[in-house]
């Protein structure tokens, strides 16, 4: 009788943990976010650190007149631009993007990741960059997204 029992609770456990797994529903932005780190360790770790922390002395202009990758932690400024701005810079890279802007004599050394990436890869590893960040930089960066979204009309 105590095997039963013992079978019977075990089975009925079993049988919960099913019931209670079909309501699990996946978590859109955490699955962002996974793939962005995966697609960021590939595609981006290399100029801007593997941590995000960009490369030393990324405020200082290189010998061939760019600037070294800035890092995409709190530490840097990318959470000062809006989306638009970031996702352009990343598709089209910095010299086009600058460029867009009207600013021609700034000399870029990132690259266009549109032709490599989707639209969606791209949006990724912006959701797994802000995910490091605290909320006060969320907060901020989300702020100038909505007032350029209003600029933009």
């Amino acid at each position: 009788m105590k095997v039963f029992l013992a079978f019977a609770a075990i089975i009925a456990i079993g049988i919960a943990s099913l019931y209670s797994l079909s309501f699990m529903k996946p978590d859109p932005v955490l699955e962002a976010q996974v793939r962005g780190q995966i697609i960021y360790d590939k595609s981006c770790a290399a100029c801007h650190g593997i941590n995000l922390e960009g490369q030393e002395n990324w405020r200082i202009q290189n010998a061939d007149g760019t600037m070294p990758a800035p890092p995409h932690s709190v530490e840097g400024h990318t959470w000062h631009h809006d989306d638009g701005m970031l996702i352009n810079y990343t598709k089209v890279g910095g010299q086009q993007a600058m460029a867009d802007l009207g600013i021609t004599d700034f000399k870029s050394g990132m690259p266009a990741f549109g032709e490599v990436l989707t639209d969606d890869q791209i949006s990724d590893v912006w959701a797994y960059i802000k995910s490091t960040w605290t909320d006060r930089e969320r907060a901020a960066q989300a702020e100038r997204t909505a007032a350029q979204a209003l600029a933009d009309g």
